[in-house]
């Protein structure tokens, strides 16, 4: 007869190899999760960062109004008035044509360093400059609830996005 072994004993390797390929495996997801979120978030800081440097950073920068006169592929230009000291009035500036800009309206500006190209400056401007990152934010919080199971945090990210969205339509 083959003695037998103590119940304790034998489900004890099974239930520790278990547990420590599901530690491993939960790991795996959380950094992988973890990573996407950071790469989302990254991409629309650096979406937003290229417009909202000039609107947030604007001690030495030309600052002035234009007034839009004609659109067409992509771009809206127009007759740029100085306000800040320093500035030059110029007979045409460009803007990005977008949901921001009319044509026969006049909007506040900052012109980009070396050229004849504006962006949009006060509270408009800066919230239309952060858009990718409201949008990013709305992105990376379905990868978070979904992928690291961390529903309040991602409510709160989805919170900020839509409202930064809402801000900005409602501004521009």
């Amino acid at each position: 007869m083959i003695p037998a072994m103590p119940a304790s004993a034998a489900p004890a390797r099974p239930r520790q190899a278990s547990s420590a390929s599901s530690a491993l495996l939960r790991f795996g997801r959380v950094a992988a999760m973890g990573t996407v979120t950071a790469l989302i978030l990254i991409a629309g800081v650096w979406a937003s960062w290229g417009t909202a440097q000039h609107v947030l950073l604007t001690k030495g920068r030309e600052q002035g109004t234009v007034e839009v006169t004609r659109c067409g592929g992509g771009t809206c230009s127009g007759p740029y008035s100085p306000v800040s000291a320093g500035s030059q009035a110029r007979e045409r500036v460009v803007i990005e044509d977008s949901v921001a800009v009319a044509r026969g309206r006049t909007y506040a500006v900052v012109v980009k360093p070396g050229g004849d190209e504006v962006v949009r400056s006060g509270p408009a401007g800066v919230l239309y400059a952060w858009v990718p990152l409201g949008g990013a934010l709305l992105l990376a919080s379905v990868v978070v609830a979904g992928g690291l199971r961390r529903t309040r945090v991602a409510w709160g990210m989805a919170g900020v996005g839509v409202a930064l969205l809402t801000a900005a339509f409602f501004a521009v």
